[in-house]
């Protein structure tokens, strides 16, 4: 009898600092007047706004994203693409795709939202380059991953779009042609060098642009 008795003290002891724990947990996110907490569901919450958030970040300040499909693709696979994404300078994250379209929001990117359906990725870096690059570097030899378009700051970008951009010589090199094009006073030159990755990157799309229409 003493042993039973004594297991429901404890029991009761248990259920009192797991109840309180919880508690504190709910006050510190804002959940305290939600009736009783379910754990696992305010877990998710705080994941998810966790995740909308720092998505949304990444669409602001990313000098390219590309959106691209991934299903077949193995774990060893992904680990290996992302290895070398992130070698290169850029990140890659599985998008859950509802979250994906709540964090584009009020970005420039948001033109790229009807991209997330199905199983989906994003790849991103500040160098507008690297990203495209990578990603159509892997897809040569993984047929699972299939391009869907991406986002360079305000500009919405097909796949083909993407695959070109992947074509595009390194910042270095796109400095150096800018550099040779463009005959200006020290003054010019020296901004065009401390240009943002970003606004090269338009720079050269533009002139490639001209270039085609020429033709």
């Amino acid at each position: 009898m003493a042993t039973v008795r004594g297991d429901r003290i404890l029991k009761r002891r248990l259920g009192s600092l797991i109840k309180g724990s919880l508690e504190a947990k709910a006050t510190r996110w804002g959940l305290q007047d939600c009736g009783p907490v379910n754990w696992r569901q305010t877990v998710e919450r705080a994941e998810k706004r966790e995740f909308v958030t720092e998505l949304n970040e990444v669409f602001k300040a990313s000098g390219s994203v590309v959106v691209a499909h991934y299903a077949g693709v193995t774990v060893a696979q992904m680990n290996d693409f992302r290895s070398k994404m992130r070698a290169a300078g850029g990140t890659v994250k599985v998008a859950k795709n509802r979250l994906a379209k709540i964090a584009l929001q009020g970005t420039e990117a948001e033109g790229m939202s009807n991209l997330f359906k199905g199983q989906t990725l994003v790849a991103f870096s500040a160098d507008p380059i690297t990203a495209p690059k990578v990603l159509m570097d892997f897809a040569k030899t993984n047929d699972k991953i299939v391009v869907l378009g991406g986002a360079m700051g305000a500009t919405t970008l097909s796949a083909d779009a993407v695959k070109s951009l992947a074509t595009l010589p390194s910042l270095d090199e796109l400095r150096a042609k800018l550099l040779g094009m463009i005959q200006t006073p020290a003054t010019r030159i020296a901004s065009v060098v401390a240009a943002p990755a970003s606004q090269l990157a338009r720079v050269f799309a533009a002139y490639a642009k001209k270039d085609e229409e020429a033709a």
